[in-house]
């Protein structure tokens, strides 16, 4: 588990708020706040959470959502609690993660019984949801994992539950039921540091793929160049992507671009217009009509045609999607 957990002795936020009794919505709005942050409330009189730069700033908005509604808040951060071990504080945060990944893991065992129907050939009809529920129940899932500080057992088992029931699904051959879509979400922050690899020659999808990933995924990327005969030796923390059987490719009509913004949530409107260039440029069906495509496609050519090597033109490709992405926000 990244974050938190890897530190061997943990700073945590303390956060104190009072608002008025009415109107309600007011108080439910900061309660949910903090509980979709993954907050534990402690004796009743405080909420805690790990210390991270993302929580901090958290507790600064949440400070000035509680004036805004005449409350009063206030927030500290702390090496320590004195009458509570780091280990008790951690136990809190993995036992409200557990309550929340049981939950998830009994609608999981109830499809787990729907495809074992499925997969003996009855109920096809009814089976066509099955793919879609195993998506809402994974979704629900990487939300719980966000703030699983601590990586609780119980996430971990459910990871394994999940990864076995998605095999058992694709090897289902029953009528009538739809794939499961390949394109599954995938957590940010687990994508840290890591050299991304993609084929030579780079151009249009993985110039901006690359650009992607840098600003939005993984700020510290590092970039190799490779043939598809050497993917298979590649390392595992190494990530290829815009390469035939990679992490990240097409998928259906979807460039790797588009691939990428969809697997990690990506929702940004300026975002959103260059994938459907990249489209239109990479897949070329005519899905996306963009007049600018002509001529940003003009520059990229340009610039593999000049570039001394397959890191220039990726560096040089980034920097066009940068300045393409500025003009539009």
């Amino acid at each position: 588990m990244k974050g938190p957990a890897e530190t061997k002795k943990p700073k945590w936020l303390l956060f104190f708020y009072s608002v008025p009794s009415k109107p309600v919505n007011a108080r439910m709005k900061i309660w949910r706040r903090l509980a979709t942050a993954g907050a534990v409330q402690f004796k009743g009189a405080v909420y805690v959470l790990p210390y991270s730069e993302e929580n901090y700033e958290l507790c600064q908005w949440l400070v000035t959502e509680v004036s805004s509604v005449k409350g009063d808040g206030a927030f500290v951060s702390v090496k320590g609690i004195e009458t509570a071990t780091d280990e008790e504080v951690i136990g809190l945060f993995n036992h409200q993660r557990d309550r929340h990944y049981n939950a998830i893991e009994k609608k999981v065992d109830e499809l787990e019984r729907k495809v074992g129907t499925a997969a003996k050939g009855a109920g096809a009809q009814s089976n066509k949801k099955l793919p879609e529920l195993f998506n809402r129940h994974m979704k629900e899932f990487e939300a719980a994992r966000k703030v699983d500080f601590f990586e609780s057992k119980a996430g971990i088992a459910l990871k394994k539950k999940f990864d076995a029931l998605l095999k058992e699904m694709k090897g289902l051959t029953v009528p009538n039921i739809r794939q499961v879509p390949e394109v599954l979400p995938r957590r940010i922050e687990d994508y840290q540091k890591r050299t991304w690899a993609t084929r030579k020659r780079p151009f249009v999808d993985r110039m901006a793929s690359a650009w992607l990933i840098k600003r939005f995924i993984d700020k510290k990327a590092a970039f190799k160049f490779i043939d598809e005969k050497d993917l298979a030796a590649l390392n595992k923390a190494t990530v290829a992507f815009d390469v035939r059987d990679g992490e990240f490719t097409h998928v259906g009509d979807m460039c790797t671009f588009e691939a990428l913004v969809m697997t990690f949530g990506i929702k940004d409107r300026a975002v959103k217009k260059i994938a459907g260039l990249v489209h239109e440029l990479d897949m070329k069906d005519g899905k996306y009509k963009n007049p600018e495509a002509a001529g940003v496609e003009d520059i990229l050519a340009g610039i593999r045609k000049t570039a001394k090597d397959d890191a220039e033109v990726l560096e040089k490709g980034m920097s066009v999607f940068e300045m393409l992405y500025a003009s539009i926000t």
